[in-house]
């Protein structure tokens, strides 16, 4: 039917996917011109009305608007501008959905009260300074005084977290939960205390006993004799002791004595708050980092051997 201009409009119907009550919309709206009229005074049309109307439905269906449409049509505007407007506003409302959705899907698993899910919603949508300005008061708080030496100066920035431009849905998730830990007193406390704690412990050279160094030890020592079956306060357990306080005192510049297997424990103990593992699982959600597996049972098993394997002090 090329060249075909008597096109009823119900076949004009038929051809777009249309309703004839919409395209007589579009014709009283001047978007469709008929190309004449029937004897009987009905509309008709011809194959760039087809062409036009399909254009309409599709643009439409985009989700733009009618006046932006006659626009496009009318070639008041260029179709790949407003695309690429109109994509960027829909990544604005995929972004905006996908926060929704993330956050009633933790609202459903956490059973949370309303007040929870009105936190975690605020925690969601603060702007990226607002992100930064909370993650730089909790860092500030653990590391006031200590920031100045390039040790913890490097710990600060691997514990900062970096929520991507278009974040997954389990980085939102991720970043809610970490918020949560960030504004919580008790959790600051016991992070301060570690890293005053540990910041005490300067080898010879002027270098600091690090978490990370001890977590490292700890990860080659310990975890093997966990692995085997060794219980904690048998003698089987006092070589691994014995090799784990052996590396620390070498770190501290100390003599391996009770007073630093005691110290030892206690840095061990500190490091051993789930909340720090939890930190560091989602710091790596929203780093794109592989989660690190749980210090916990080794660092449970370093304490209970160190104080079965160690002298106390009124001894």
């Amino acid at each position: 039917m090329n060249g075909d201009t008597s096109i009823p409009i119900g076949e004009l119907a038929r051809r777009t996917g249309l309703t004839v009550k919409a395209i007589r919309f579009y014709s009283d709206s001047g978007i469709v011109t008929p190309a004449g009229r029937s004897p009987g005074g009905y509309r008709l049309y011809d194959n760039g009305a087809v062409a036009r109307l399909a254009l309409i439905r599709t643009l439409r269906a985009l989700g733009l608007d009618l006046p932006t449409v006659r626009q496009i049509l009318d070639q008041e505007v260029s179709l790949p501008r407003v695309a690429a407007t109109h994509a960027e506003a829909l990544g604005v409302q995929i972004q905006t959905l996908r926060l929704q959705r993330s956050l009633l899907i933790a609202a459903a698993e956490r059973g949370s009260t309303p007040e929870e899910l009105d936190l975690m919603h605020q925690l969601a949508t603060l702007s990226e300074d607002e992100r930064r300005r909370l993650t730089g008061e909790f860092l500030d708080t653990v590391f006031d005084g200590l920031d100045t030496h390039p040790a913890f100066t490097a710990v600060m920035s691997s514990l900062t977290p970096e929520l991507p431009d278009d974040p997954s849905m389990a980085q939102i998730q991720a970043w809610v939960e970490l918020a949560g830990l960030f504004r919580d007193a008790d959790f600051r406390a016991s992070m301060r205390g570690m890293a005053q704690d540990l910041a005490t412990d300067r080898a010879p050279d002027g270098t600091t006993g690090l978490p990370r160094v001890l977590a490292e030890a700890v990860r080659c020592l310990v975890e093997p004799a966990l692995a085997a079956g060794i219980d904690p306060r048998t003698h089987r357990a006092e070589p691994v002791i014995s090799a784990l306080a052996a590396h620390y005192a070498h770190i501290v510049g100390r003599a391996d004595d009770p007073g630093l297997r005691r110290r030892l424990a206690t840095h061990l103990e500190s490091m051993d708050d789930p909340r720090r593992d939890r930190y560091l699982q989602l710091l790596a959600v929203l780093n794109g980092r592989p989660a690190p597996e749980s210090l916990a049972p080794a660092l449970d098993w370093s304490v209970r051997a160190l104080r079965a394997h160690t002298p106390s002090a009124a001894g």
